[in-house]
């Protein structure tokens, strides 16, 4: 019989730590919902102690999540454990996961801590841990840069004090393969009390071998993967879920094991990621890129045309791709309206935000004759957005632009309920804009970045477009989508300004 590989989704904790990429409570719930329905094993939610915030955001993705454990991060403190515990009062189930570091560099640099102290503190927060759930998971941070010897050492102590999953990170992407996969085997084979633990890692990305040293991992004996939906992440990101889960599935040859994971639920996982985050799916991308089941050479469309196997290893429904065209119109009432959205995952909290939602889906669908899922998500993230410390808001906006003259904008913006005005030129329409709205503002914001993607195919597309802002060392994104790739542009970064005007974000620690 094949063994159970642990699916465990960070992407709430881990990814959210990519510039830019903090979500608010309501986008949590959305993305644990979506994860549940992919029957994701393990949704580490957040970091508890960071903030207030995200001690509400794991709070209540704890009560929300029925199907999948809840996992939440803390320092090998404490007062960290006690409030990981406490977000996680309301989970059916729940996974209490604590950390220290254990390389040299990170003991003497960071921790200032002897290596005896370390294993003391790592042994204390794990029976800190045990008494409130019997799920406790430990890392040593920096694990493939730590000598074997205290690896060895500190892991054989913490599982004897109550362990039940122990995570080895490769916390800076350091590792490769054959060398990630030798080290769960040392770890596993000459610790004495190793059998009684899942073995777990935790790979980034940063020599782009995250996936690579996962799958090593799996075929040394680990039986947990932590991954992020797109490889969302610190620096260059993490394991990519969906990659690791189909690596498995199609190769059964090679892996002896299996995952519970509902495939088919993997690009509506990554659209929604990518639309709430604001950051974009590149179309190569496998699995989950736009291209990923596309054939442009001639002699691969002749092979696919006479045999779907001869260049495609995977199918394309498998993962979620479908060729559903309309989903909607202008005469589609509430009722549908509602029950579309419901099968999407998208939860709606009151009448009042069905209103809002529904209003604005007429408005859309006066621009759009089709009406695609994506278009709804887009709509409802719009939605959210419009709910979200909403200090700024776009009232009006006039663009001038014609060949051989210099581009300007008008722009009215509600400043806490007063409406300014201000006017601008610039070398392109989007300059303008965003010039004219910074004269009414005065930020002094630093634009990092402006990404600009059709949401559907077709002229009549809405566009979605990101703009990351910087200013004070704080990094946010502001997402916008219209018909109107200027009014999309304008809303993104009034977005962006809104999240500036919010309290600075929580600051994770990382593994």
């Amino acid at each position: 019989m094949e063994d159970r590989l642990i699916i465990f989704d960070t992407t709430l904790r881990d990814g959210e730590q990519s510039p830019g990429a903090s979500m608010t409570k309501e986008e949590k719930l959305r993305i644990a919902r979506q994860l549940e329905r992919m029957r994701v094993d393990v949704i580490e939610a957040g970091f508890p102690a960071a903030s207030p915030g995200d001690f509400e955001a794991v709070k209540a993705v704890a009560e929300a999540i029925k199907d999948s454990t809840v996992c939440a991060l803390a320092r090998a403190t404490e007062r960290d454990i006690q409030q990981a515990a406490q977000a996680l009062k309301g989970a059916a189930s729940g996974r209490i996961h604590t950390f220290i570091a254990t390389s040299p560099i990170h003991m003497q640099k960071k921790l200032r801590m002897e290596p005896d102290q370390v294993v003391e503190q790592a042994v204390k927060a794990v029976r800190w841990a045990r008494q409130y759930t019997d799920d406790v998971e430990f890392s040593p941070e920096d694990a493939a840069r730590s000598e074997i010897d205290f690896l060895c050492r500190i892991l054989e102590r913490v599982i004897a004090a109550g362990a039940t999953t122990i995570n080895i990170p490769d916390t800076v992407g350091y590792s490769i393969p054959e060398q990630f996969g030798a080290l769960i085997r040392q770890l596993r084979s000459r610790i004495p009390n190793a059998d009684r633990v899942v073995w777990s890692v935790h790979c980034h990305n940063d020599l782009g071998l995250a996936v690579a040293n996962s799958l090593a991992a799996v075929l040394s004996g680990a039986r947990q993967v932590e991954c992020t939906i797109n490889g969302l992440g610190e620096r260059a990101g993490n394991a990519a879920l969906e990659e690791i889960v189909m690596a498995v599935r199609t190769r059964r040859d090679v892996f002896p094991c299996e995952t519970r994971i509902d495939t088919t639920q993997i690009v509506p996982a990554s659209r929604l990621v990518a639309g709430i985050t604001g950051f974009p799916v590149q179309p190569n991308k496998a699995i989950v890129g736009a291209n990923a089941f596309a054939h442009e050479s001639g002699i691969h469309q002749d092979g696919v045309l006479k045999s779907r196997e001869t260049y495609e290893i995977m199918r394309a429904e498998d993962v979620g791709w479908t060729a559903n065209r309309m989903v909607l119109g202008k005469h589609s009432g509430r009722n549908a309206f509602r029950t579309r959205l419901k099968e999407l995952g998208i939860e709606i909290e009151s009448e009042e935000v069905l209103n809002a939602a529904f209003a604005r889906f007429k408005e859309l669908a006066d621009k759009k004759h089709e009406i695609f899922d994506e278009d709804l998500h887009a709509l409802m993230s719009e939605e959210a957005l419009a709910l979200d410390r909403e200090h700024y808001r776009l009232v009006f906006l006039k663009v001038c632009s014609e060949t051989g003259e210099t581009p300007c904008a008008r722009v009215m913006l509600s400043d806490n309920g007063v409406e300014r005005t201000g006017t601008a030129t610039g070398s392109g329409p989007v300059d303008a804009t965003f010039r004219a709205i910074e004269s009414i503002v005065k930020s002094g914001a630093e634009l990092q970045l402006y990404s600009v993607n059709a949401i559907t195919s077709g002229t009549d597309a809405q566009g979605e477009v990101t703009v990351r802002l910087q200013k004070g060392g704080r990094i946010v994104n502001g997402q916008g989508a219209d018909t109107d790739i200027i009014v999309a542009s304008a809303k993104a970064y009034v977005h962006a300004l809104n999240r500036l005007q919010a309290p600075a974000e929580r600051a994770h620690p990382q593994l």
